[in-house]
């Protein structure tokens, strides 16, 4: 004989609920609490003959397990397998969370807890989604101050759903539970090609402004979730296409607070399919001014500088900070991060770039943050601009190749103007043109004195006694 509801059942008060068997003649139908039976008796006989009790109405007094039996040629059959009724709604819903995250990788285990404050003794966990009726286990529960039972779930995989409800029932009355629990979803990534994970205006942001984090693809991905590491939850919203072959879902953030800062990913799924992507690259969100400082910002050689010249933002604060972070306002990239020294007693971190170009000017600001909380950060630093006079005048090798059309002002050459005295660049070539000065004035010098010493020697030659040269005979006035 078998009861056509199956082993398990769980209705809600109210619900109308047939059970059914399949067999001949004189059939029964027997509650294992006899006290709770009663309802059976109230049952028409010419209903009982089909094999159908019939419930119109579902109360707690239905609540139960059953078996049924026939009987007949004065033998009676074996009883049934059970089937457990349950009636849910008696009582105020537990809640259900994930220790420490609802985020598993795949392989991993994962624990459940069910709790309440009322003092339940036990709880009931189900899995749905998969068969017709939930997979449901029990737990004793724990008193604390509040009840409460753990379940271990896993090994997990992408492939399948992993959906669950719980419920907390009585001792005394183990067939009539709460009213269920919110669903929980593990989120269990999978290999699939990850999304991509924005945020707008920035990552460093102050209390009360509002942030719109995109999750996007170009797998054509059908739902998104955005999940913060170490939360028990996470949100999920539906992809759309902005255009043909893109995917992808705007999550809003804010007003922000210090319970915001953390760091977030995401990832896709298609609708046909229960299996998430691999999970985007992190995305940090900062909030500022939660830690009582503000450090201060400067930079060596100064604010002024050459295209090519190196530069140094350095950092400070008196208090003790663990790490630095500098941006530079309006850029999309992540924050540099350093790990402060303590020099001059001052914590500090230097920020290098060289050599620097035209993309390094702009408007710097840098914060520290301690290790407790890496996601909160001090007040901004006064902000520093940093302005690049132009390209670099360092002479470079000829090239081998063709030579290029310069592509704008910063690629075109420089034609010399006078230097700054302040530059670095300024200063080494006005030390190189005053020694090629000075070698070709020693050069014309000594050319110089070589022609002056000549003249001299050639002079000193005419000048000097001439060759004696034969003496004209006198004539003889005799002859």
């Amino acid at each position: 004989v078998e009861l056509s509801q199956g082993l398990s059942t769980n209705t809600e008060e109210g619900e109308p609920v047939s059970l059914g068997s399949n067999g001949l003649l004189h059939f029964f139908l027997c509650s294992e609490r006899e006290t709770k039976s009663s309802w059976i008796k109230r049952i028409q006989p010419q209903l009982v003959k089909k094999g159908q009790f019939p419930i119109p109405s579902i109360t707690w007094e239905h609540a139960g397990r059953y078996r049924c039996q026939y009987y007949s040629r004065s033998q009676w059959s074996e009883p049934s397998d059970p089937l457990e009724l349950v009636v849910t709604g008696a009582y105020s819903k537990p809640t259900l969370s994930a220790l420490p995250s609802p985020v598993v990788t795949s392989g991993g285990n994962v624990t459940l807890q069910c709790g309440s404050h009322l003092a339940f003794g036990g709880f009931t966990l189900c899995k749905e989604g998969e068969d017709e009726h939930p997979q449901c286990v029990n737990s004793q529960s724990h008193t604390l101050g509040w009840s409460w039972a753990i379940f271990s779930v896993g090994p997990v995989s992408p492939s399948r759903r992993w959906s669950y409800r719980c419920y907390g029932y009585d001792w005394s009355s183990p067939y009539v539970w709460s009213l269920p629990s919110g669903l929980l979803e593990l989120l269990v990534p999978g290999v699939s090609k990850k999304p991509s994970l924005s945020v707008q205006p920035g990552p460093v942001v102050a209390p009360g402004e509002i942030l719109t984090l995109q999750c996007g693809s170009d797998v054509g991905y059908d739902r998104f979730v955005l999940y913060k590491e170490g939360e028990r939850d996470f949100l999920q919203l539906p992809g759309r296409q902005p255009q043909a072959g893109l995917s992808q879902a705007n999550f809003t953030l804010g007003p922000v607070s210090r319970s915001h800062g953390g760091q977030y990913r995401c990832c896709g799924a298609h609708n046909l399919s229960s299996e998430w992507s691999a999970p985007s690259d992190p995305l940090d969100i900062l909030i500022t001014g939660q830690i009582h400082a503000r450090p201060s910002l400067s930079v060596q050689p100064g604010p002024t500088v050459a295209s090519g010249e190196n530069v140094t933002l350095l950092c400070q604060s008196q208090g003790w900070m663990h790490t630095f972070l500098l941006t530079k306002e309006g850029a999309a990239d992540a924050p540099l991060r350093l790990g402060s020294t303590y020099r001059a007693q001052q914590y500090q971190a230097e920020f290098p770039m060289s050599p620097v170009t035209s993309a390094h000017a702009g408007t710097y600001r840098c914060y520290g943050s301690r290790s407790s909380n890496p996601y909160l950060l001090t007040h901004p630093s006064e902000p520093l601009e940093l302005v690049v006079s132009g390209p670099s005048m360092v002479p470079s090798t000829p090239p081998t190749g063709p030579i290029p059309t310069p592509a704008g002002p910063e690629d075109q050459p420089l034609t010399p103007t006078g230097s700054d005295p302040q530059s670095g660049l300024g200063r080494h070539l006005g030390v190189v043109i005053g020694i090629l000065v000075a070698v070709v004035l020693l050069l014309l010098l000594l050319l110089l004195l070589f022609l002056v010493l000549r003249h001299r020697r050639q002079g000193k030659r005419w000048t000097s006694s001439p060759a004696q040269l034969p003496m004209p005979r006198k004539k003889n006035l005799c002859e």
